[in-house]
This record gives C-alpha cells, structure tokens and sequence, in this order.
C-alpha cells in the first residue's frame, strides 16, 4: 500500500536553485528536485477506504493561494543529524491550510500528528554524519537560500515504500483559488442552486 501526504509541489524554477546545493558531503543522499515538496500532512500507509474518504474531504477544502518563502538552510536532528533542509518561513495561510488538513485528517479517523508543523523542502537524508561535517557544509553554502513562490494549488502524493526521497505520484491535485466551482443548476422555479 502507498504511504500518502498532502503537499505543496516546488516549481521546476526554485527546485533547480535547490539543486545547485547538492553534493559536497559524505554521507548525504541527496532528493531528486522533481521530488521537492512542503508536506502539510503525512498520513503513512492507510487503507483505501480512508484514503478515499480523506481524498473526497480534501476536496471541500476552499482556500486561497499560498504563499511559500523559503529563508535558510538548517538541519534536522541537532546532535544526530538526519536531513539537510530548507525552511519555509510560516505566514497564516500555510498554518491555517495545514491545521485544515490535520483536522480532516483526524476526522477520516487518522492518528493525531504529535510533531510540531515545521514547514521545509528536504534537500537530503543523512545517514552516520558527523555533526560537524555538516556544520561546514552549511557554513560552506552560506547557509541562507531566499526565494519565494505562490502555490496554487495543493496535492495528495503516493510514495512507494523505500529508503525515502521518492519518486512521489500526485494522486489528486486540489487547486487554491479561494471559491468553490459550482456548477449552476437551475431548479424548477427557475433559481439557481450552487449545490
């Protein structure tokens, strides 16, 4: 069964910029730029029923688009380091879509998340590096990347088991334009439903 988690895409533009950090420390397996992405939700492996009915409430999600400013690179895991990231700086868009996400998560019958939303772009998984091999890397890369994108739309990804780092599958695309397409149906008095 696929793990699945909602996310923001990164556009080919700013991955490519995120690409030219790669390489330069030992131990690191670096993501593949198509697979760079914001995670608002993982759900881990869930079976197909709730994965439809989380699919279908994602759905009725109605936000506008979001903007994603990324403003430094950082480590995760402190003194046992485990990835190379890219921070996104948190606005009220991105918190409030996720907090969304993490309630119908919850309501399709998902286990709360325990971590605290830390937006980023993985860059690489690390595997037995020292501490201080990447504090040099970071020195050596200036540790600051600033660019920004707008996201217009969120997806649900499908990943197959593995050693992380994709390949992701976009399972469904849920557009960010702040209004519900409806079609218009007109009733027999002549009005116009928006159901």
């Amino acid at each position: 069964m696929p793990r699945l988690f909602t996310a923001f895409e990164v556009p080919q533009k700013e991955a490519v910029q995120l690409s030219f950090l790669r390489g330069g420390l030992q131990g690191a397996r670096w993501i593949d730029p198509e697979n760079y992405h914001v995670t608002l939700r993982f759900a881990g492996d869930i079976d197909d029923r709730t994965a439809r009915d989380w699919a279908q409430m994602l759905d009725g999600v109605r936000r506008e688009p979001v903007e994603i400013a990324v403003s430094d690179l950082d480590v995760f895991g402190g003194s046992r380091p485990r990835a190379i990231i890219a921070r996104v700086r948190p606005n009220a868009g991105l918190e409030d879509l996720q907090a969304e996400h993490e309630r119908l998560a919850r309501r399709v019958g998902l286990s709360p998340e325990t971590r605290r939303f830390t937006p980023h772009i993985t860059l690489a998984r690390l595997r037995d590096v020292a501490p201080r091999s990447v504090a040099d890397w970071l020195a050596s890369r200036g540790g600051e990347v600033r660019f920004s994108f707008t996201a217009p739309r969120f997806v649900l990804f499908s990943s197959r088991a593995s050693t992380g780092g994709g390949p992701y599958v976009v399972e469904e695309a849920y557009p960010l334009n702040g209004a519900h397409v409806l079609e218009e149906v007109e009733d027999d008095d002549g009005w116009q439903d928006d159901d």
